[in-house]
């Protein structure tokens, strides 16, 4: 008879693995939340972007930031590059899927705004591209990833890099992560 995991085990394993990210990047971490609060001090917009589950937790933050977290306050301004079907499907049909997010950041994105990047892999093509197009104009660049950051790292101003190889974990730890932040900033401006 073959034991199954038990579904403890994967808790644990986060548990772990949120950890060992608390205590290795809590400078990385402090640093991002630095970029975020100067951003929305500034008024500029929180640009989000990623593909699939990264996806998801663009359009989430920014939910979080437009709506509220915890505590009714000003909206912020907050836009993911991930919701507009017609943007979507007109620049994968037109430009290729690879250039989605970096027309939206060559349209929208100006000096003293933050373009935000969910990405485990730190090699989708898509977000490469948007990085370029923001730092072509002045615009900040936040890295969430995984594993060794991919060449996202060397295009961002600044990247947090969870400590896995797991897609899922990193993930639940760039929203944890960006919680986090959101919640400090509602409390603070």
């Amino acid at each position: 008879m073959t034991v199954l995991p038990s579904p403890t085990a994967a808790l644990l394993e986060l548990a772990e693995t949120a950890q060992r990210t608390a205590r290795d990047l809590e400078g990385a971490i402090n640093h991002a939340l630095a970029m975020v609060r100067a951003t929305v001090e500034r008024g500029g917009t929180l640009f989000f972007c990623g593909n699939g589950g990264s996806a998801a937790d663009a359009q989430h933050m920014a939910t979080e930031y437009v709506v509220r977290y915890m505590r009714n306050r000003r909206a912020y301004p907050a836009i993911a590059l991930t919701t507009d079907t017609s943007l979507l499907t007109a620049a994968g049909n037109d430009f290729g899927f690879d250039h989605i997010f970096e027309r939206q950041v060559e349209a929208l994105a100006r000096p003293g705004d933050l373009l935000i990047i969910h990405s485990t892999s730190g090699n989708s093509r898509n977000v490469l591209l948007a990085a370029d197009a923001a730092r072509a104009k002045g615009v900040g660049v936040l890295a969430l990833s995984a594993r060794d950051g991919g060449a996202l790292r060397a295009r961002a101003d600044h990247s947090v890099i969870i400590p896995t190889d797991r897609t899922d974990r990193a993930q639940e730890l760039h929203l944890c992560i960006q919680h986090a932040i959101c919640d400090l900033i509602e409390q603070t401006l």
